[in-house]
Parts: structure tokens; sequence; C-alpha cells
């Protein structure tokens, strides 16, 4: 009876699995808010140039913020299911390697923004300190989701910035090239990632309290269904109010509506709280933000 040795994967491979390269729904659900944000801004097309720099940088960063988590997170990780075969979690790749691949992608990121103008590389250093800063709020904050929606949010202010920034730098800077409205859309979206990821959650409920992470589902215990609904409907409605506010109209109303189609299946696939059901939830997220995304390009096309 013969065997055979088993060959390890390649540097790359694992590599590409440090950074969920098959799992593309957790940049997806930055990119999209991200280019609406970049559409509204510019009031149509950007231009080849600047939807390059987010969409490219939106995947780097978050590539970045996979390694950065994976770190923080392997003494948690290696005691869930989902997780446990990770390859900072299992030893496949070291804590070093693992933040040098990490810094090498937010480095290419960087080069990215620096194409842009002073505010946004200026509001690039906020969004890294507050991604770098997400892993561990976990250990310290009752809804740490929270501090997740600001990270994934931050390409909005970013995207209107590089649209309606000048030269110069600073703060002052910053406040002239980002309206409030900018602002509100970010915490518009903040609902957005509070419900996505109260479902991912959901889905690690017996191994957190086991392991003693704090996270939304936990925190609203029962009404973790209906806080999931709540926060997906305050972002509707927040978000269309603020597309009515800036001329969009039938086509961005139709975009709203076929998300709201999706927060009512969403509703269904969580309501039992089983793993498979919240998963798929969370998973499937992305498309809830491409209809957004789709009325928003569709209606400042035809404006």
């Amino acid at each position: 009876m013969s065997t055979h040795a088993v060959t390890p994967p390649s540097r790359l491979a694992l590599y590409l699995d440090l950074i969920r390269w098959n799992r593309p729904a957790g940049w997806l659900l930055l990119l999209w808010p991200t280019l609406s944000a970049l559409w509204m801004a510019a009031d149509g097309f950007p231009g080849w140039h600047l939807l390059a720099v987010f969409v490219l940088g939106t995947i780097l960063m978050r590539s970045a913020g996979c390694c950065v988590n994976d770190v923080a997170d392997q003494d948690f990780d290696r005691h869930v299911k989902r997780t446990a075969q990770r390859p900072v979690t299992r030893g496949a790749i070291g804590t070093r390697e693992a933040l040098l691949v990490g810094a090498a992608l937010a480095l290419a990121a960087f080069f990215l923004v620096l194409t842009t103008n002073g505010p946004t590389i200026t509001l690039s250093f906020a969004a890294l300190a507050i991604a770098i800063a997400y892993p561990w709020a976990k250990r310290v904050v009752s809804m740490p989701q929270a501090v997740l929606g600001v990270a994934f949010s931050f390409g909005i202010p970013m995207a209107f910035s590089a649209v309606l920034g000048g030269s110069a730098w600073g703060p002052g800077a910053v406040a002239d090239a980002v309206p409030p409205i900018a602002w509100a859309l970010l915490l518009s979206n903040l609902f957005w990632v509070l419900a996505y990821d109260t479902e991912y959650a959901m889905v690690d409920r017996d191994d957190d309290i086991r392991i003693g992470i704090k996270t939304s589902a936990l925190t609203l215990g029962r009404f973790d269904v209906i806080g999931v609904t709540a926060f997906y409907l305050l972002h509707l409605a927040s978000w269309t109010w603020i597309g009515l506010h800036l001329g969009l109209g039938a086509w961005f109303l139709a975009g709203i509506a076929a998300a709201l189609v999706q927060v009512a299946w969403h509703w269904t696939l969580i309501r039992h709280r089983t793993r498979e059901g919240c998963f798929k939830a969370f998973r499937l997220n992305h498309w809830l933000g491409f209809a957004v995304f789709a009325g928003t390009v569709v209606d400042l096309f035809f404006k």
C-alpha cells in the first residue's frame, strides 16, 4: 500500500488565503457605497483615474485589514470552527510575516492615494488608524460593529474629497473638500454595516460567548433580528433622504426598492437564527449595496 505525501500550499496560495481572495464579498461590501459616493460627488461618471484608485484601493485595504485582523484574533480564532483554519491561526504564516504582507498592501494603497490630492491623503491616515483599531475594539466595546462601520464607510468622505478637493493641505482643506452630506452618508452607511455584521456575529454567537468576545449580536440578545431589521431600515431611509436631497430621482428609488426587497428576504433568512441562514444573509449582502449603486449610476446617467 503506497502513501503519497501531501504537497504543502505555496506561499502565494497562503497569502491569497490570508487576504480572503476567494471570498470577494468582503471588499464588495466596502466598494459599492464608496462608488455610490464617488458618483454622487462627481454628479456622474468620476473618470477612469478615480475609479481605478478607489476600486484597487478598496481591494488592497480590505486585504491589509484581513492581515491585521487575523494577527489580532489568532488566539480567539482557533476556538471558532469557522476560523480555526485561517493561515495565521493554524501557524502556516507567522505573525511578523502576516503583518509585513498587510503593510505592503497598505503601502500600495497609499501610493494610489498619492495620485489624488492633499485632503484625500490626509483622510487616508485617519482611515488607516481606524482600520488598525477595529480588531482590538471587540475586547472593550460592547458593539464593536460600530467601529467597523466607521472603518468600512471611510471611503465615502475620501471619495468626496478626491472629487471636490484642491491642492491645499490641512484640516481646513479637508473641511472644504468634504461637505456635510458626505459625513451624513458615512453615518447612514454605518447602519448598513451594523446590520450585516450583526448577521455575521449571529453565526458565531455560541463560540463568542465561550471565548469572551463582545459583539452586537450578544449585546442585542433576543432583539438581534429586530435590531438587524431596524439597522437596515435606518440605512435605507437615511440614504434615500440624502439621495433625494442631492437631486436623484426615479431610478435611484428603484435601486432602493430592490434593496428593500432584499431586506425582507434577509429577515426570512435570519429569523430562526440558524448559522446557515445568518451566514447566507451576510455573504449575499453585497447585492443590496450593488442595487443602491446601480440605481445611483443609472439615475445620474439619465439626469
